[in-house]
């Protein structure tokens, strides 16, 4: 082992490791909290902002977009929502900062190497997820549910032959249900868009296996429908979207795994570990117990 890949100096007793956790922690909360304040101070901006997707919906359809609050603390909490939301999206980097820093003096050089890439990808998936579930999937989503929708003040009848004057059903939403909804596509489809993420990072670690992932594909496919309909609200077509999209990314994992099973196979060679020959008898002795 050569001296660029000993693990750091680092003979600090169990007690200081604690400590320096502790502090860790705490510069992680205080981060929180900073980047809480501030979006607190422009709330109403940021949930103005979260309101487009619902806001183009109702355009399209000629109506007004306003959002009601149905209880009197109801606007607070509503600022506290998305003040925590976008708190920790501001404090993200630093908490991630401040793992990093804490994790890394156990690692060797070529753990830090292969590690690092992955804490780097990790909240750029996330980003990713949630855009596209902020910009294609809650769009569509509120789409279909404001379908149901009944007009009949315009004249528009709600079922042909009615001996009554038509009933009027639109849309006035609260605040709150409204921000829940939207913040729960979001936080479900960054955290689904983690999996390339994890999965390969498992690959790297050895304990998940191209070959393995893709034998337990169709377990895979019944744990996803699961997924979809726990994590999304009950309409076929946001449902069919999470699952689609999930079911891509398990398959980019298993590509993924397969590179670094690869990668890893080169290294012994170039190495000296791996032995061709000795893998080539160990098949033909598989064959021919097989026959």
């Amino acid at each position: 082992m050569t001296k660029t890949d000993e693990i750091e100096d680092s003979s600090a007793p169990l007690i200081e490791h604690l400590a320096e956790l502790r502090t860790r922690l705490i510069h992680c909360v205080v981060a929180f909290l900073v980047g809480m304040i501030i979006c607190f101070t422009v709330a109403t901006p940021l949930f103005n902002f979260l309101t487009n997707p619902l806001c183009s919906v109702l355009a399209e359809r000629g109506q007004d977009c306003g959002l009601i609050f149905i209880s009197p603390q109801e606007g607070f909490f509503v600022a506290i929502k998305v003040s925590l939301l976008g708190g920790f999206i501001l404090a993200f980097p630093y908490i991630g900062m401040q793992m990093w820093r804490f994790v890394a003096p156990g690692l060797y050089k070529s753990e830090k190497n292969a590690f690092l890439p992955f804490m780097l990808a990790s909240p750029f998936m996330f980003l990713l997820g949630a855009s596209f579930a902020f910009y294609v999937v809650t769009p569509l989503a509120y789409d279909f549910f404001l379908g149901f929708q009944q007009f009949g003040a315009e004249g528009e009848a709600v079922t042909e032959g009615a001996t009554s004057a038509p009933l009027s059903v639109v849309f006035q939403g609260s605040a709150q249900e409204y921000l829940n909804l939207t913040i729960k596509f979001i936080v479900a489809f960054g955290l689904c868009f983690q999996l390339p993420v994890l999965l390969t990072l498992m690959g790297k670690a050895g304990l998940v296996t191209a070959e393995g992932l893709g034998s337990v594909r169709k377990y895979a496919v019944v744990a996803i429908l699961v997924l979809a309909a726990l994590v999304t609200p009950p309409d076929v077509i946001t449902q069919i979207i999470l699952f689609v999209v999930v079911y891509g990314l398990y398959e980019v994992s298993i590509f993924l795994v397969a590179r670094v099973e690869k990668k890893r196979e080169e290294q012994l060679r170039a190495d000296g570990y791996y032995d061709d020959e000795e893998e080539a008898d160990e098949e033909i002795v598989m064959e021919e117990d097989g026959k």
